[in-house]
This record gives C-alpha cells, sequence and structure tokens, in this order.
C-alpha cells in the first residue's frame, strides 16, 4: 500500500497497482477500471498477466479533477472546500452575494439581509410571520423542556416541532424551501419564552426577539445593535455548523432537519459557546476593575482568552468593529466598552490579537442585563437565514457529495476472527 499523501508529486514513471490506485481515488477496484474504459486512466499489464498497473503522476491527476470537480478536497489535498456564491471573506472583509457584509447588515435590517442571502434580491420592508400551528407546537415542545435546559435546546426542538406541522417540509424546490424558512426564522424566536410580558409576536424579529433575551425595556440604540449583529451574524462561509447544514442537505434532508443539524453542531463547546465565555468575562473584570487579574487568571488555567483572535482575520474582525462603533450609542454600554477595551490592551502585551464579534456580542449582552446564554440564542437565531441559504444551495448541487471517503489506516484483512474472554 502507498504512503504517499494525495496532492504529494509522484516519482517520474512510478507504477501503483490496482489497490493503491482505488485507495487513492477513494473508490472501489472495479471503478477503477471504469474510469479505464471511459478513457480517463491508461492502465498497463503486469509481467505474468496477473493484474494491472497504473501511472501513480496519471492516477493523482485524476483525484486533483475529481476534488475539484465534486467540490470536496482542495487540490493541494488540505482543507474541505466548497464551491458557495453566498459569502467571500477576502483580505480581512466579508461579503454576502458580492457585496459588503457590514454595509449590508447597517443599512439593512436583519429580515432584508436574510432574503439578499435567499434570493439575490433586496425586498426593503419585508418581515416574517409565524403560522400559528407552527408557533402553538414549538412553544408546547419547548415548554415540556427541563428549566435547565440550554437556549440551543430550545431552537432545535422549536424546528423539529414546527416541522412536524409543514406537510411541505419535503418538498425541496425553491418556492417551497424559501416559504418554509419565512416561517421557521419567526417560529425559532417566537417559540422562544419571554421575559417581559408585553412582548408582541409581531413587527421586526430584533422587536420581538429582544424580550426573550431581557427583561429590559429597549431603547432605540440597543434594538439597533441587536438589528445589525443578527444580520452580521447571519452567515459566514463554512464554519462548523454550515458544513453540517450542507452535508444534511446534500442528503436530500429537509430544511428544518438540516437547520437542527447546523444548532446540533453549534452547541458544541468550540462554536456556539463563545459569546458566553466572553460574557463571563467582561462580568469577572468589572467585578476586579480592571482586566490584569483575569487575564492572568485565564493564561495561568492555560485558555485562551475569550473574545479575542479570528483564524480568518489576522486583524480585526470586521463584525467588532461594526458593532463596537454603534455600542458607543448605547447609554448604558460605555462600562462594559471600557472593561472589554481593558482586555484588548492587556491582553497585547502577552499576544498582540484583536477583538472578535463574540467579544462585541459580551458587551452588548452584559449591557442589556442578559445571561451569558443570551448571545448563543442570538448568534443560532441568525445564523439560521446563512444555514437556509446553504441548504438551498446544496439542494442544487448533486445529491451525496458531501460523502467523503474515508482512509483506513487499520489492520488489513483477512484478520482472525476475536476469540470470546473467558
Amino acid at each position: 500500500m502507498t504512503d504517499q499523501e494525495p496532492g504529494t508529486p509522484a516519482r517520474a514513471g512510478r507504477r501503483l497497482s490496482t489497490r493503491e490506485t482505488a485507495d487513492l481515488l477513494g473508490v472501489k477496484a472495479e471503478t477503477v477500471y471504469a474510469y479505464v474504459s471511459r478513457g480517463q486512466l491508461s492502465s498497463r499489464r503486469d509481467p505474468g498477466g496477473r493484474g494491472s498497473s497504473f501511472d501513480a503522476a496519471e492516477v493523482e491527476a485524476l483525484a486533483r479533477r475529481n476534488r475539484r470537480d465534486s467540490g470536496g478536497s482542495s487540490a493541494d489535498g488540505g482543507e474541505l472546500s466548497v464551491r458557495t456564491r453566498i459569502t467571500l471573506i477576502d483580505e480581512g472583509r466579508y461579503y454576502y452575494r458580492g457585496v459588503d457584509a457590514t454595509r449590508l447588515a447597517t443599512d439593512h435590517s436583519y429580515e432584508e439581509v436574510a432574503e439578499w442571502l435567499w434570493t439575490g434580491r433586496l425586498c426593503p420592508g419585508v418581515t416574517f410571520t409565524a403560522p400559528r400551528p407552527a408557533v402553538d407546537a414549538a412553544r408546547r415542545a419547548v415548554e415540556a423542556l427541563p428549566e435547565h435546559s440550554g437556549p440551543t435546546d430550545r431552537l432545535r426542538v422549536a424546528a423539529i416541532a414546527a416541522s412536524a406541522v409543514d406537510p411541505l417540509r419535503f418538498d425541496l424546490s425553491e418556492s417551497a424551501v424559501l416559504g418554509s424558512a419565512r416561517a421557521l426564522v419567526p417560529t425559532l424566536v417566537d417559540a422562544l419564552p419571554a421575559k417581559r410580558h408585553d412582548h408582541r409576536d409581531e413587527g421586526p424579529l430584533a422587536h420581538r426577539l429582544w424580550p426573550r433575551l431581557t427583561g429590559r425595556t429597549p431603547d432605540k440604540a440597543s434594538l439597533r445593535v441587536l438589528d445589525t449583529a443578527l444580520g452580521l451574524l447571519a452567515d459566514h462561509d463554512l464554519a462548523a455548523s454550515t458544513l453540517a447544514v450542507r452535508v444534511a442537505a446534500s442528503a436530500r434532508a429537509h430544511p428544518y432537519a438540516a437547520v437542527s443539524a447546523g444548532l446540533g453542531v453549534l452547541e458544541g463547546p468550540l462554536h456556539g459557546a463563545a459569546g458566553g465565555l466572553a460574557h463571563r468575562l467582561l462580568l469577572d473584570v468589572l467585578d476586579h476593575g480592571t482586566a490584569a487579574p483575569v487575564v492572568a487568571d485565564e493564561l495561568r488555567a492555560g485558555r485562551r482568552v475569550p473574545g479575542l483572535g479570528h483564524r480568518l482575520y489576522p486583524g480585526e474582525d470586521p463584525r467588532a468593529r461594526t458593532l463596537f462603533a454603534l455600542l458607543e450609542e448605547m447609554p448604558d454600554a460605555a462600562p462594559a466598552l471600557a472593561a472589554a477595551r481593558d482586555v484588548v490592551t492587556t491582553t497585547a502585551r502577552h499576544t498582540p490579537l484583536h477583538a472578535n464579534v463574540d467579544l462585541a456580542l459580551a458587551v452588548f449582552t452584559v449591557s442589556s442585563g442578559m445571561s451569558a446564554s443570551a448571545a448563543e440564542t442570538l448568534f443560532a437565531v441568525a445564523r439560521t437565514p446563512g444555514w437556509i441559504a446553504h441548504a438551498l444551495e446544496e439542494y442544487g448541487e448533486p445529491p451525496l457529495r458531501m460523502r467523503p471517503s474515508g482512509r483506513y489506516v487499520g489492520l488489513r484483512p483477512p484478520q482472525p476472527l476475536p476469540e470470546c474472554a473467558p
């Protein structure tokens, strides 16, 4: 068996056996010969006529071509790469369908951003209405959960309950999926328990989400921050949860199931919990009056300081930059803003990391009297339109293209049957 990694240049004239060729291409031996019959590979009979061999360079060229054409692994054998027209992250900025996402989220409502992601059209003044049967079913399901259930638990259960009352959920045509999407997003919001008795299940989604996050009375500046944050977080290329959504959509799971897959990954501590960790960090800084001892405790424990750095932005996270500018206008945000700046300044003595969107969200949630879990709720609701946009895009691709082949590294068969322990 070859130990050469895919994408590693082959030595000139090197020949591969049928098994080695099949392993490198990630297919069965029968498929290798199908490539030969279609003229995509050339073979040569081995001396003695016991089998065929294949030119290694030709095989690797076909493997690279297959990965590129299927939207799978990148040509250099590195990270997974998927064709998409939704979001581009480039040189410290990001774009929704070619439009600067920060400008779009600042100048347009969350619902308008969602429509742009789904259709590539701006629909000024668009609002989403949740069907009454879907909201009732989702609320009953959410209310049945234990009191300590987290926000992602509630949203995932709400999505499943809403799907059960949508008879068109298995229709994956664009019009049907968009109809489900425009119903699901407000259903998720309206299904969450409210912290204020005067909440309304109509109007802009940011206004409807606010009383689900805090019992405080909102002001105009705070609602603008919330609405803009929802738009900024609507999509961000192939984050782990979005990849899960595309895998589900590749298997032709309906949009509710695809969103549920995204929520399942979001609940992981390395994805959706970051905003809550930054929230608790800011509360500690405010309690101590300075960031120094708090940052020291994080580093002493071997943890990364929450809310700093992003693998896609070597400089400042554009989402954080946009939110920090709007947070300046919030009447109660000054203390938390000062604490966040203290964290960045203190940490810069150790490593020059910039604030990311989680730190900006933490300033917002702390300043608005929200719990640490509010950022996770906000993030999940915000990302749902992006997940649906990716599901829609994936429905237009060949099915099951997101099914990579495993590279088996275990014992080669045949192995003796294991003996039962006495």
